[in-house]
């Protein structure tokens, strides 16, 4: 018993020491060091006025879909854009699938999405009056 026990407090001070090493050792860089060490290391760019005010920016494809999902379902976006992973068995992964690579699907979809859009701000201006 006494083997076990020792056995237990030595792997037990292991983990401490450990623990108290990872501590002090972790420290995150700042993004100036990170660049001093690597000057390649492409700052990123500001969005420019024109990016900011196109309304798919910054908005996955991802959230595109489960809005317009959402919103309208399945069978509406069948009927609106003609593709089968639409229409039969539908499903997020398939049809994410299919609008990456496929890009004249992804661009009605992106259609469809603003249109969407569209709507509602007409209908949010409609409510204010």
């Amino acid at each position: 018993m006494d083997i076990e026990n020792n056995n237990k407090n030595e792997s037990t001070d292991k983990q401490k020491k450990s623990q108290e090493q990872s501590d002090i050792e972790f420290k995150p860089k700042t993004n100036e060091e990170l660049n001093e060490k690597r000057p390649a290391r492409r700052n990123r760019r500001q969005a420019t006025e024109e990016e900011l005010s196109n309304p798919l920016h910054g908005v996955k494809l991802v959230e595109i879909l489960e809005r317009l999902v959402e919103n309208y379902g399945w069978e509406y976006l069948g009927d609106r854009v003609n593709i089968r992973c639409f229409k039969y068995n539908p499903t997020m992964k398939s049809s994410l699938g299919f609008l990456r690579r496929t890009p004249w699907a992804r661009a009605h979809v992106e259609d469809v999405y603003l249109e969407m859009l569209k709507r509602r701000l007409e209908s949010d201006r409609i409510l204010k009056k």
